[in-house]
């Protein structure tokens, strides 16, 4: 009894130091030494057994609770690893380069030898983005021999990444070369709708990632899905070049990756759409400052330009300010088509391309465009039509310039109708400095000088003297356009016994009467005489002016001259007889003075051949005969003359103007010769002793 009961003493004592042993987490090494203290005291063998027992129980659990610390490590390294990932998630990287960070956390924290990941292409295919840990496609792409490199096209055919795509679940197996799921090719499940049906059958491709994953020499494959919504997007996949099982924990956590990795794509994809957006609202930022810039300059143009109207500036100065504005040569036109005007160069301007765009331009009442760099707009003022602009730009108009031609336009239309206005308003006095200057007998010259300063006109200078006389219609669009024309070049108007008066700045009458007729008839729409005269530089030459002008529009009527214009000049020896100082010089040379300017300079005789020829009545033999000189020579002085007076000088009206030229030059150099030649002697009257 007492050696049984010390037996059991010992054998309590010893299964108590077992369990201190385990509660102070004892090493198996102590619990060896433990069962050998107690075989050496003599424990009894039924004791010795419990011993063991309790000290194989103590390592299980020791063991286990080692397992669990393990598990609890390598669970909290996950979760560092996953919280690593997801913080370098939200830094500011590339979608390759988040991607990259996934496929480099997944080979550490599940120890694999390859990670890479497929995207989905737009055509329902998938290709790899990027790969961590490839010995031949390389984790950039540069491709060397086929492999597991970025861009290569996987999941078209029967393969685990197929497989991935389709079910949207996690695939894995533990030597991919060896698995009969992926060395035949068996009936596809059910694709999802936007997937592209697999290839099947004897004829179908291999598998461009399985020839890959084959080269790359990887046993173990472990695929989860990307997913976005209930989309599948692509896929991570990790692999080991020895047979592996994944356990689910592996799995699980590799899906965690999955989940960063859907989510650094969806945010990569946020902030491709969002800078799309932001340079999208860039671009509308900077159009929408370009065209406040552009009516801006619109707006400050047009105010100058109004201004320069307001505060009486000339048409000139207007056009010169729309040429700057436009950087554009500006051209204004009267409803006829003339150049009332302008600044800039129109060379090789196509004046029946102006002329059709310049309709259309009315007719739409905006501007267009007549050829290359050429635009028309219409001076509209209501129905009124009062001409067009005409822009040549070489760069082109943009939109805010063509508005910035409307505008400009509707400028040079206000300021015809102000000058007409004003003509208008000041026609009775400028109608009483004319009707006075032209009256007979005129009043005093210098209380007319200081009126004509104080409107603006100089009568120093030289000016002609046109009366126009309206053939049929009434009178008055007439005075009202003369008004103004007076007014727009710096003259007077009034009218005298039915016909329109004008004295306008200039020296050539012929000239003046023809620019009147062209712009007075297309408006009256019937025909107009028209005569000038002059110039005269003083105010006691306007009375004579116009006496010669009446004068010259007689003779226009009595040779059957109706409708038509024309100068005192133009008349020929008419025109001397009726003008006041009988200019027998400008006579002489408008009808001869080619021939006789011919013989002063080569000593020839056209002159006398022509007397000789016309002497003999117009016989070339004759006239040969007379100047003792072959009849061939005559003939070609003849075509000579014809070359320096014109083809027509044989024509009636011309060969009396040339006889009576020659009859006055050849009176004149008598004359001249009487002057010069001494005095005969004289004998003194009376008787001679």
């Amino acid at each position: 009894m007492d050696t049984h009961g010390a037996d059991g003493g010992a054998g309590a004592d010893a299964l108590l130091a077992v369990l201190e042993l385990l509660a102070g987490q004892g090493s198996p090494g102590e619990f060896e030494a433990l069962l050998d203290e107690a075989r050496l005291a003599g424990l009894d063998e039924a004791g010795l057994g419990r011993l063991e027992r309790a000290v194989d129980l103590a390592g299980a659990l020791h063991a286990e609770r080692a397992a669990d610390r393990a598990r609890s490590a390598r669970s909290d390294a996950s979760l560092a690893v996953l919280t690593d990932t997801a913080r370098d998630l939200t830094l500011s990287y590339d979608l390759d380069g988040l991607l990259r960070i996934v496929a480099r956390r997944a080979r550490l924290l599940l120890g694999m030898d390859m990670a890479y990941v497929t995207l989905r292409g737009p055509r329902g295919t998938s290709y790899i983005r990027v790969t961590e840990g490839s010995r031949t496609g390389g984790d950039t792409g540069a491709t060397t021999r086929p492999g597991l490199g970025a861009g290569l096209r996987v999941g078209t055919g029967n393969c685990i990444g197929g497989l991935v795509q389709r079910t949207g679940e996690p695939v894995w197996t533990p030597d991919y070369p060896a698995d009969p799921r992926f060395t035949a090719d068996p009936a596809p499940t059910d694709p999802a709708p936007t997937d592209p049906a697999p290839e099947t059958g004897p004829e179908a491709d291999p598998d461009p990632g399985t020839e890959a994953v084959r080269a790359e020499g990887l046993r173990a494959v472990l695929g989860v899905p990307l997913r976005s919504g209930d989309s599948v997007i692509g896929a991570l996949f990790g692999a080991d070049r020895r047979v592996r099982s994944y356990t689910p924990q592996e799995i699980a956590l590799l899906g965690a990756l999955a989940d960063l990795a859907a989510l650094a794509v969806e945010k990569a994809g946020l902030l491709d759409r969002t800078r799309a957006e932001l340079l999208e609202l860039e671009q509308d930022s900077a159009r929408v400052r370009t065209s406040l810039a552009r009516m801006r300059h619109v707006s400050e143009a047009h105010g100058r330009i109004m201004n320069l109207v307001l505060a009486g500036g000339d048409l000139p100065h207007v056009v010169m300010a729309a040429g700057d504005a436009l950087d554009a040569a500006v051209m204004v036109r009267d409803p006829g088509g003339r150049r009332l005007a302008g600044g800039g160069d129109f060379p090789g301007l196509d004046e029946e391309a102006v002329a059709k765009a310049s309709l259309d331009a009315h007719a739409g009442r905006r501007p267009v465009l007549a050829a290359d760099s050429v635009w028309v707009a219409p001076v509209i003022a209501g129905s009124e039509d009062l001409g067009g602009l005409v822009v040549r730009a070489e760069g082109g108009l943009t939109d805010e310039d063509g508005r910035l031609l409307e505008l400009v336009a509707q400028s040079v239309a206000l300021l015809l109708l102000m000058q007409r206005s004003t003509a208008v308003a000041e026609g009775p006095v400028r109608d009483e400095l004319l009707d006075d200057l032209i009256a007979d007998p005129p009043h005093a010259p210098q209380q007319i000088a200081r009126r004509a300063r104080r409107l603006g006109v100089d009568l120093r200078r030289p000016h002609v003297l046109v009366v126009a006389r309206p053939e049929g219609g009434e009178q008055g669009r007439a005075v009202v356009w003369a008004s103004s024309y007076a007014y727009r070049l710096s003259g007077l108007k009034t009218v005298q016994g039915g016909c329109i008066v004008l004295l306008l700045p200039g020296v050539d009458a012929s000239a003046a009467a023809a620019a009147v007729s062209q712009e007075l008839t297309p408006l009256l729409g019937h025909p107009v005489s028209v005569a000038a005269a002059g110039p005269g530089a003083s105010p006691d030459a306007v009375g004579p002016l116009y006496a010669e002008a009446l004068r010259c529009l007689d003779a226009m009527s009595a040779l059957g001259g109706t409708g038509s214009a024309a100068g005192v000049a133009d008349l020929g020896f008419l025109g001397m007889l009726l003008s006041d100082d009988h200019d027998v010089d400008g006579f002489v040379e408008n009808a001869i003075g080619p021939v006789l300017d011919y013989d002063a300079e080569r000593l020839t005789d056209l002159t006398r051949t022509l007397e000789a020829y016309f002497a003999s009545g117009g016989s070339p033999t004759n006239a040969a005969e007379a100047l003792h000189v072959h009849p061939n020579t005559v003939s070609r002085r003849l075509e000579r003359i014809g070359e320096l007076l014109g083809p027509e000088w044989q024509k009636p009206g011309q060969v009396l103007e040339v006889q009576l030229a020659l009859r006055l030059q050849r009176t004149r150099e008598v004359l001249a010769r009487r002057r010069t030649a001494p005095a005969p002697f004289r004998h003194p009257a009376g008787p001679v002793d």
